[in-house]
């Protein structure tokens, strides 16, 4: 048979539940003001000079390396032939930040590789050279947006549009290497069905 929750409420007895001896809670009061006092905690003197040198420590040595870098960079430009020596300098992609430099590696690294794995003969000479072609116009493009670069200075349109170019660099050869593939898959079937 169901019962209201209410009516048995009603009939518990507070009895029933255990009571905290008396002065139980003002002892535990004085307890946690003992391990715990009221106030305002400060932080210790010395964690402040100790946190303090380590960001001075840090951040000389970022400046200091990042001195380097550049008198590095401009020791490569010493080094560098006298005919690059005597053309204006130019910032390139790779030059403006890390992460650039290992995207325009990664990227002119690929095309070279797939540049250097392309098997050209007599049947796809004309395919080649049509994409060699579309690549150079790329390449072409790729200049120009660096020259922009060096006159206007960086800016995300013309990063974006570089890196766009080497992508589509990388792409194109990928698209050659397929077509290539293709063309010799054909070319074995049209022999196996000559030869039976």
């Amino acid at each position: 048979m169901p019962q209201d929750i209410r009516e048995l409420i009603k009939r518990i007895d507070d009895s029933h539940e255990p009571k905290l001896s008396e002065g139980h809670e003002r002892r535990f009061l004085r307890k946690l003001e003992k391990e715990l006092p009221a106030g305002k905690r400060s932080v210790p003197l010395k964690f402040i000079i100790a946190a303090s040198i380590t960001v001075l420590i840090c951040l000389s040595g970022y400046l200091w390396l990042g001195q380097q870098d550049i008198e590095g960079s401009q020791n490569e430009v010493v080094d560098s032939s006298a005919e690059e020596q005597n053309a204006k300098k130019t910032v390139k992609l790779g030059d403006l930040s890390p992460d650039l430099k290992k995207i325009e590696s990664y990227y002119t690294a690929s095309i070279n590789y797939e540049l250097s794995k392309l098997d050209v003969s007599e049947t796809n000479k004309d395919i080649v050279d049509d994409y060699l072609k579309q690549l150079n116009e790329l390449n072409q493009e790729y200049l120009t947006l660096s020259e922009e670069m060096n006159a206007y200075g960086p800016n995300d349109q013309i990063i974006g549009a570089m890196v766009k170019n080497l992508q589509l660099r990388l792409q194109l050869l990928q698209n050659l290497k397929k077509e290539l593939k293709h063309l010799k898959n054909q070319e074995n079937e049209d022999v196996t069905n000559a030869s039976i």
